[in-house]
């Protein structure tokens, strides 16, 4: 934890290859954050690439070294809602044949489903989305989010209930 904390103060003072050290650890779980929200390989490592540089060119303003990979983790959050802004800015016209394809590979009932689910994911608060999101998608486990969110242990399970159980209701009462 030392090492890490001293990274992260090297970082703060423009240090890139502090930077690059911590950012090696946590990439996977960014990519896969961002490839569930986006499901679209390159949108996925574009915003990635993007959080990272922003991340880059602001850490002087980190305020906490322990808070380093919420920090990235947030940003990154608003990456992929801009993205799923601009998703949903794009209207394509498709040929009829291409629209038959994409129904027979997905059909639209779980596809509109998945889309609904995933609307539902990015109307929780941010930090009900965070917490769900590091613990579905990359794997954390509550003591590990509750370290790196600086919270109690505790309070990342009732957040994290209270998020999906928001997300359940609206399922099941069909608020679309």
């Amino acid at each position: 934890m030392e090492n890490y904390l001293h990274l992260v103060k090297r970082a703060k003072h423009g240090d890139a290859e502090a930077f690059a050290e911590l950012y090696a650890e946590i990439y996977e779980n960014m990519y896969r954050f961002a490839l569930y929200a986006l499901r679209n390989t390159a949108d996925a490592e574009d915003v990635v690439s993007e959080a990272v540089t922003d991340a880059f060119a602001s850490i002087r303003t980190l305020r906490s070294a322990e808070a380093f990979q919420s920090w990235m983790y947030q940003i990154l959050l608003h990456k992929c809602k801009d993205k799923l802004r601009e998703y949903a800015k794009k209207t394509v016209e498709l040929e009829d044949y291409m629209l038959e394809e994409q129904q027979a590979e997905y059909p639209p009932l779980e596809e509109t489903e998945a889309l609904y689910v995933r609307k539902l994911f990015f109307e929780l608060p941010d930090e009900e989305r965070l917490i769900i999101g590091m613990h579905l998608f990359c794997g954390y486990k509550s003591r590990e989010i509750a370290g790196l969110l600086q919270m109690n242990e505790n309070t990342v399970r009732s957040k994290e209930s209270r998020g999906l159980k928001k997300m359940a209701g609206r399922m099941k009462g069909g608020t679309r």
